[in-house]
C-alpha cells in the first residue's frame, strides 16, 4: 500500500505565504507525476500544479507566478510554495501521486488526506 502524508497548511493573511509538503511511502517502485489539487467549499476539486518525474511543471492559470511546485525524487516528496496568497486560495489542498508498484505493472493515483489552507482578507 502507498500512503501520502501532507503537512504545512494553516491560516494566513492575504499577501502571506505558506509551504505545503507531501511525503509518499510504501511499496513504491517509481512515481510518475506528482501534484497538488484543491477543493473549496461547494466547488469541484481542481488542479493547482503538477510536476513530472523529469521536472516538467504545469500550473493552473489562477496560481501561475505565485505558486511553485518542486519535488525530490530520491525522497518521494513534493512541495508547494505558495506566495501572495489571496482569499480565493482558501481550500483543502490534496497531494496526488501517480505510482507504479512494480516494473511490469501499470500505475494508479494515490491521494493524501488533505490539508486546510485558509487565507483571511
Amino acid at each position: 500500500q502507498v500512503h501520502l502524508v501532507e503537512s504545512g497548511g494553516g491560516l494566513v493573511q492575504a499577501g502571506g505565504s505558506l509551504r505545503l509538503a507531501c511525503a509518499a511511502s510504501g511499496r513504491i517502485f517509481s512515481i510518475n507525476a506528482m501534484g497538488w489539487y484543491r477543493q473549496a467549499p461547494e466547488k469541484q476539486r481542481e488542479l493547482v500544479a503538477t510536476i513530472s518525474n523529469t521536472g516538467i511543471r504545469n500550473y493552473a492559470m489562477s496560481v501561475k507566478g505565485r505558486f511553485t511546485i518542486s519535488r525530490d525524487n530520491a525522497e518521494n516528496t513534493v512541495s508547494l510554495q505558495m506566495n501572495s496568497l489571496i482569499p480565493e486560495d482558501t481550500a483543502v489542498y490534496y497531494c496526488n501521486a501517480d505510482v507504479s508498484l512494480t516494473w511490469y505493472g501499470g500505475s494508479r493515483d494515490y491521494w493524501g488526506q488533505g490539508t486546510q489552507v485558509t487565507v483571511s482578507s
